[in-house]
């Protein structure tokens, strides 16, 4: 039975991702849930831009719901990939219960954390 809970059978799949270039920087919005049904619509993204050569990647996490230990794995390996080609991932506009899941998981002192795309860019832009 669906009881309308992160990850619950009716929420598959329900993850989109836009990708737009700001100046240096390439914005990932993922809006939905990341969770296991749904981490390579996140994953496929930031592994090309980084393929293409981006180095700089904001991910905007305003419009995440949801964020389970796959969703959480996809960004560290983003981060670890991004870091080994001389750049890194900010990420920027997290809601309380994605931030959650990085401070109980020590993920948050990893990131470069920004309350709003707004302060990422900002910051990515005298990079």
């Amino acid at each position: 039975m669906d009881r309308g809970v992160p990850g619950s059978t009716s929420h598959r799949g329900r993850l989109t991702v836009d990708v737009q270039r700001h100046g240096a920087s390439l914005v990932v919005t993922p809006d939905g849930e990341l969770d296991h049904h749904t981490a390579d619509l996140l994953r496929e993204p930031l592994e090309h831009a980084l393929e293409e050569g981006c180095k700089l990647l904001v991910v905007d996490c305003s419009k995440l719901e949801f964020c389970d230990s796959t969703g959480l794995n996809v960004l560290l390996g983003a981060r670890l990939k991004a870091e080994a080609a001389g750049g890194g991932i900010h990420l920027a506009g997290m809601r309380p219960v994605v931030a959650r899941v990085f401070e109980i998981t020590g993920a948050d002192g990893v990131f470069v954390l920004h309350e709003s795309l707004a302060d990422a860019l900002k910051e990515t832009a005298q990079s």
